[in-house]
């Protein structure tokens, strides 16, 4: 296990614990996020406790070619339901992923802090949102760090039926269309699984993001 200091480093991703963590401290600053997403490392912990840095040995990603749209969802998109931006309210979607309520999970990993943190790197063009509208209204959303040719995918929210599905079938086709290698899903889940993400190993995701 590795505590961080003030100095801008990481240890080897290859010196994780077997569940991907690799170290325990430091700060939440754009230049320490960008350093750890550059070296395939993200942060990821409960609101007030400390920071935590994982990397997977197992990495959960999704190649856009391999995306799986069901059938009802590509209805969903033809009726013209829902209006898709991007980049207008980063904030705003933050802070509703923030207070989501989830299934199994009691609190929060996205802290006030590290909103203001994920916010100041979308000013400096490194992180990216995707919004869902309804009648006008902010009903889904999701954002993620944007390491070209990687998208790193961070959370999502939906206040109605299909709106986070809708903001993630819009982020594929974003990054089909400029050319991104993968979306980083991070870690497994059946939901992932079902649209077509996969596991790959770490080594295989770091020769993407250094590409």
């Amino acid at each position: 296990m590795h505590f961080l200091t003030e100095a801008l480093t990481f240890p080897p991703v290859q010196e994780s614990s077997p569940e991907g963590l690799l170290a325990i401290g430091g700060d939440l600053s754009v230049e320490r996020i960008v350093l750890a997403y550059q070296n395939g490392i993200f942060p990821w912990f409960e609101d007030g406790d400390p920071i935590l840095w994982w990397s997977p040995l197992e990495r959960m990603v999704l190649f856009p070619e391999e995306f799986k749209v069901s059938k009802s969802m590509r209805n969903i998109m033809n009726r013209g339901i829902f209006k898709v931006t991007f980049n207008t309210v980063f904030r705003e979607v933050m802070l509703h992923c923030q207070t989501v309520k989830r299934e199994g999970q009691y609190g929060t990993w996205i802290s006030d802090e590290m909103i203001e943190a994920y916010c100041q790197l979308h000013h400096m063009g490194k992180a990216m949102s995707v919004e869902v509208w309804q009648n006008n209204e902010l009903v889904g959303g999701l954002y993620g760090v944007d390491m070209h040719p990687v998208f790193c995918g961070e959370s999502m929210f939906s206040r109605v039926s299909n709106a986070s599905k809708v903001a993630f079938i819009a982020l594929v086709n974003y990054i089909q269309e400029k050319d991104y290698t993968l979306l980083d899903c991070q870690i497994y889940n059946d939901h992932l699984q079902s649209l077509g993400c996969r596991e790959i190993p770490r080594e295989v995701f770091m020769s993407f993001l250094k590409s």
